[in-house]
């Protein structure tokens, strides 16, 4: 198995922990995985009406994945006119997000950035040089005058 299928796999894992999935059978069914999420928005959706929520997200890759995943959800991601690249804005109930959406981008986006931290890693000390370590701490030399 590759890294990227190793990747795939956990990343499924993730989805089907939160989408609740009680069988190895319902773990492997990402699409009814999807589905049951998509059902427990649509419940919270009459029990908590959406809000307009604004999400930063640090770097390129999480805004992408969030994106994604809310999109996955049905939910429409958009940004504010002159608001950062990195600045989200969902309409979504408030229990959604606290106990689906960003636990679970959470844990997806923690996956990712190590996956993508290890293949940054091997190709620099493959590529460019061998030694990744840290620079050196000195003390700083002391000022003439």
């Amino acid at each position: 198995m590759t890294p990227e299928d190793e990747l795939r796999a956990k990343l499924r894992k993730i989805e089907a922990l939160f989408a609740g999935a009680g069988t190895a059978g319902e773990r492997m069914a990402a699409e009814a995985a999807r589905e049951r999420v998509r059902a427990r928005l649509a419940e919270l959706g009459r029990q908590d009406r959406p809000i307009e929520m604004h999400f930063s997200l640090g770097n390129e890759w999480s805004r992408r994945l969030f994106v994604a995943l809310c999109r996955r959800y049905g939910l429409k991601p958009y940004r504010l006119y002159r608001q950062r690249r990195t600045t989200v804005m969902v309409d979504v109930p408030r229990h959604f997000v606290d106990e689906v959406l960003w636990p679970e981008f959470t844990e997806l986006n923690r996956t990712l950035q190590a996956y993508l931290d290890d293949i940054t890693h091997r190709i620099i000390a493959e590529e460019v040089h061998r030694d990744t370590s840290e620079p050196e701490e000195r003390q700083a030399a002391p000022r003439l005058g």
